[in-house]
């Protein structure tokens, strides 16, 4: 999946993430962003603000300094350098430990060095910081699914859909939906998916992971039906998309299907796990 920019009401930049398909977790981008400025706040004239736009000029040092920071940390970590993402945003957050953004960033940053505590903290900061920050409720949330503490990540979830300032429902519930599956829950991962997808059918994670969750619950014909959609476009065809309607149709017990999907596998991606696992004919793993 891509990444994406989105910002926030109040003009704080925010920090999105997709949930790539097979309920495997995406990164998370960070554009450009601006930080709020209001009459009377730090490095600012207060006379004659409210008569006046303003501009860029008008961003005290400080907070310019963090902003390019951790942009430079964002497009760190969307291209996996994890260690110079790291003090990229250390040096934003010294410039201006005023930004939920940043500690969002950190908290994600560390959590794929696998550095639990400070991941923990970091998304708790950022809430500290701006309790009404979404996209830090759902990076939390799906942080804390990641542990297998479901119960919290469900009512972040469930807390991020129903703030007024959120704007990208599918998103999370797409992230929720796929928690509940890694949970056990199928159905109600399904119901989520469900809703998820009636308001974004043209989302390839969603269907695919409505697939997945339709297979592991044995409503074949329904799985075939979302795989297929994904299937049927060249540019979102991967060997994790192959490899489950290889398994729908195996399981349905269309050998001419699997014939087919299974020599594209092959042909697309020889060097893939799912090839190696066509190939041991590891179809119910």
């Amino acid at each position: 999946m891509t990444m994406g920019k989105r910002t926030s009401a109040d003009g704080r930049c925010a920090l999105r993430w997709s949930v790539a398909a097979l309920l495997m977790a995406g990164l998370l981008g960070l554009t450009g962003c601006v930080h709020r400025t209001t009459e009377g706040a730090p490095g600012l004239p207060s006379a004659d603000v409210s008569r006046d736009r303003t501009t860029a000029s008008d961003e005290p040092e400080a907070a310019k300094r963090g902003r390019v920071r951790l942009e430079l940390a964002s497009a760190y970590f969307g291209r996996g350098q994890m260690a110079t993402a790291l003090d990229e945003v250390k040096r934003s957050i010294a410039a201006d430990p005023t930004v939920a953004a940043a500690y969002n960033l950190r908290g994600l940053i560390y959590g794929s060095l696998g550095d639990h505590k400070l991941a923990e903290e970091s998304f708790r900061r950022a809430l500290q910081l701006d309790p009404q920050d979404t996209d830090a409720m759902q990076n939390f949330g799906w942080y804390l699914c990641q542990q297998s503490r479901f119960g919290e990540a469900e009512a972040l979830f469930a807390q991020t859909l129903k703030s007024p300032r959120y704007q990208d429902t599918p998103r999370t519930l797409l992230t929720q939906g796929v928690c509940q599956a890694r949970s056990g829950k199928l159905d109600e991962a399904e119901r989520t998916l469900v809703r998820a997808y009636g308001l974004d059918p043209a989302s390839p994670a969603i269907a695919v992971n409505l697939s997945e969750v339709l297979y592991r619950k044995g409503d074949l014909e329904r799985a075939r039906f979302y795989i297929r959609r994904v299937n049927s476009s060249a540019d979102l065809i991967s060997a994790q998309t192959l490899w489950l309607a290889v398994r729908i149709e195996s399981k349905i017990g269309n050998r001419n299907a699997v014939a087919d999907l299974g020599e594209q596998l092959r042909n697309r991606f020889p060097q893939s796990p799912e090839a190696h696992s066509l190939a041991e004919g590891r179809f119910n793993e």
